[in-house]
């Protein structure tokens, strides 16, 4: 399987989102109301209050949330060396991110990236008043003409009835599972209350890791030693 694919050729890569406030009540008056709506169309709604959905489901969307941490990771011969954007400045991050992007002519590869990450990031840079680097400009192109590596897609081999977590094919797969320490559902808690943003980085890093050895196991070759992976500052 891909034997079509360079693994020299893609850029891996994962975001971290939290909710733009540290709680509903300190969110701005007008997107109070807002999120008000949005909480009406969210699932089990009648077991939340709004406080409690804006805690547990904002970060998901890029209207309500902010990106704290990009990660990337490349194959370099037998290297693989990873590189994250994070601070508590999002439009320096995307600045950052959109830089690597335009001087690079990566494939990008991730799990769920066309569903989540790119339209997050892009949806983030507008926001942010950055214009989109050219190889996410994808507004208007047809699907076969979107050219990233999206190992959820991959997976689902045309079946559109279930979503697949990354934790779940590296468990199957063998792969050491990057949910070791923290899981997607904790990363708002370890930024908001603990205040720890390297947790979360270390989290996003361990992502892109896994999701190259799955790239890796799927096109029978040996996977990435811890050893091999370096963290560049």
């Amino acid at each position: 399987m891909l034997n079509h694919v360079q693994l020299e050729k893609l850029m891996f890569f994962d975001i971290e989102t939290v909710s733009q406030s540290a709680a509903f009540d300190t969110l701005e008056e007008p997107l109070q109301k807002l999120w008000g709506r949005k909480h009406l169309f969210l699932r089990n709604v009648e077991l939340e209050d709004f406080q409690t959905s804006y805690t547990q489901n904002a970060a998901i969307y890029a209207e309500f949330g902010k990106i704290v941490c990009i990660s990337c990771g490349f194959f370099v011969g037998n290297e693989f060396r990873v590189k994250s954007f994070f601070g508590e400045d999002e439009k320096e991050v995307l600045r950052e991110f959109s830089t690597l992007l335009d001087s690079t002519k990566y494939v990008l590869c991730g799990h769920n990236i066309k569903e989540f990450d790119v339209p997050y990031i892009c949806r983030r840079m507008l926001i942010n008043q950055i214009p989109l680097p050219r190889v996410l400009d994808v507004a208007g192109k047809k699907p076969w003409e979107v050219d990233f590596v999206d190992t959820l897609q991959l997976w689902k081999f045309g079946d559109y009835k279930a979503y697949t977590s990354l934790n779940l094919l590296a468990n199957i797969f063998t792969i050491p599972t990057p949910k070791d320490d923290i899981d997607g559902s904790m990363v708002g808690q370890v930024y908001w209350q603990e205040k720890d943003l390297e947790r979360i980085v270390t989290y996003c890093q361990k992502d892109v890791v896994t999701v190259a050895r799955l790239i890796q196991k799927w096109k029978g070759e040996d996977l990435l030693k811890d050893e091999d992976v370096s963290i560049i500052a």
